[in-house]
């Protein structure tokens, strides 16, 4: 079994080692310092150094490949996906890009593709989640809380990030979709924030960001759905210091008869000060909650950095619910063809089970309550 990772990032190296113990792995990325990387991890790991924008060399690249995962800046992710199924790939997708992916079904279909999209930790463990229990009982709401914040609170964000500053601003520009009462509201990112504490995380700040995604549309018909993405408190002060000065503004200003992007040059300059260090200790904190007609159910999560195999928590938790996803696909654990997210997958639970007994195999750990 033969498999591409496109996309050498934090998360993108996680899922190529990862995939690396059972499977012949090949990573692409235009970076040959991330490829460099992943080599010293495991020289096993073949790697090529390609511009993964470049869609029309896709096909000769992907064409000695079984499976294909995407691991590429949200950004650029539906032209990706788009041009793997295209190449006729099954494909694993953690790109988490804005657009919905079920507009590529009737492609995947006609191609004989299986496409796992938005397999990541939220989205993709909490659709997990969901989908059993759609399955089991009559849901009546869904709330899903979720961060990855570093253990060192340094001022003046208390944040570091192991995906480009581009992909976390958006997350706090986009307007949140959120479900209640059986309808989608539209809510600006950053609203509704509340203090909630978590036993080893401590007191975080929780706020609306457009989480549901796929939900909207494969599970309608629950009443009540939102997800709020978790921070230090404070930082979403800041946030909305910079957004109210207009630096995530995308309309360029001229200076010194340059235009300049304001968006463009604030992830400039956020690079360095969000930049996860490659042994940097932080953690992972996520907490779903299922509500049904007579009982609720809970799944909690934390994890940290592991100094063993110096991978971070969010490339854990993020890259093998992705690598989980892979297995299902190379064991035949799931051979549907078209356009599926998570949860349309984990209301089988023989596939749920695996993913999370694959997830504890590797020590993440999901409590349920």
């Amino acid at each position: 079994m033969t498999i591409a990772v496109l996309g050498a990032g934090m998360v993108g190296r996680a899922i190529a080692l990862d995939l690396a113990k059972k499977y012949s792995v090949t990573s692409f990325d235009l970076s040959k310092e991330n490829l460099l990387a992943l080599q010293q991890r495991n020289s096993a790991v073949q790697t090529v150094t390609a511009d993964l924008s470049r869609f029309d060399e896709y096909k000769k690249w992907l064409s000695p490949f079984d499976i294909v995962v995407t691991a590429v800046p949200g950004f650029m992710g539906y032209k990706t996906l788009e041009t793997v199924i295209q190449a006729g790939k099954n494909v694993v997708d953690i790109s988490f890009f804005p657009e919905d992916a079920l507009q590529l079904d009737k492609l995947a279909k006609e191609k004989g593709v299986t496409a796992i999209t938005d397999c990541g930790v939220a989205p993709g463990m909490s659709n997990f989640i969901i989908g059993r229990y759609n399955a089991a009982m009559k849901v009546k709401a869904f709330e899903c809380y979720v961060g990855g914040l570093p253990k060192e609170r340094k001022p003046p964000f208390q944040y570091k990030a192991p995906f480009s500053p581009v992909d976390v601003i958006q997350e706090y520009i986009r307007p949140a979709r959120l479900v209640e009462k059986g309808n989608v509201v539209i809510k600006p990112a950053l609203s509704e924030r509340e203090r909630i504490h978590f036993d080893k995380a401590g007191e975080l700040e929780a706020f609306n960001t457009d989480g549901l995604r796929s939900l909207l549309f494969t599970m309608d018909h629950i009443p009540d759905m939102k997800e709020k993405t978790l921070r230090y408190p404070g930082h979403i002060d800041l946030i909305i210091a910079l957004q109210q000065a207009g630096f995530f503004d995308t309309t360029p200003l001229v200076v010194n008869n340059t235009p300049v992007s304001p968006l463009d040059f604030t992830s400039r300059l956020l690079v360095n000060e969000w930049k996860l260090g490659e042994e940097e200790e932080e953690f992972t904190v996520m907490k779903v909650i299922i509500i049904g007609e007579d009982k609720m159910v809970e799944y909690d999560l934390y994890d940290e950095y592991d100094p063993v195999t110096k991978t971070s928590s969010m490339a854990r938790t993020t890259g093998y619910t992705c690598t989980a996803a892979v297995n299902l696909i190379t064991k035949g654990l799931f051979t549907g063809k078209g356009v599926f997210p998570p949860e349309l997958i984990g209301d089988k639970e023989e596939c749920f089970d695996f993913v999370l007994g694959y997830l504890k195999e590797r020590n993440v750990i999901w409590k349920k309550s």
